[in-house]
């Protein structure tokens, strides 16, 4: 895990966020907000596809990849490809965590969490707010 703030090839003023997101959206996404734990649109969601970014469209998590971790979130164990997200060391909070945001954008979508015990090829948990997110379910679904 590559801990560098990457230059994002989509680069927007804030009012430009403003206008495009809803003021939840651009809380999380934008000011690094939280949803509320267990209301999030795909929290529950088994439906097959691919979510991208809510801010700029990136594909970046597979329905492959999500498990049920009963923490209140979409949760992942890897992301499509190393690339499309980035990792930000968050001390926020009085602890340590590392921050997940988008590889395109610089949205933030969450955190990532190891070492839990949950039985998943990575041991990782990719801790994604819904709000952050849109699915695209694959065709034929």
């Amino acid at each position: 895990m590559s801990h560098e703030i990457r230059n994002h090839e989509v680069r927007k003023t804030d009012a430009e966020w403003r206008d495009q997101l809803s003021p939840a959206e651009y809380h999380v996404l934008r000011e690094a907000g939280t949803e509320p734990a267990f209301v999030g649109e795909y929290t529950d969601t088994k439906t097959v596809g691919v979510y991208g970014c809510r801010a700029c469209g990136a594909e970046l998590f597979s329905s492959t990849t999500k498990f049920e971790s009963h923490c209140g979130w979409p949760s992942y164990y890897a992301p499509l490809a190393e690339d499309r997200v980035e990792y930000i060391q968050d001390v926020s909070l009085g602890m340590r965590r590392v921050e997940v945001r988008c590889a395109r954008c610089g949205s933030h979508l969450g955190h990532v969490f190891e070492g839990e015990g949950y039985d998943t090829p990575t041991d990782q948990r990719y801790c994604i707010n819904s709000i952050s997110l849109t699915l695209r379910p694959a065709e034929g679904t």
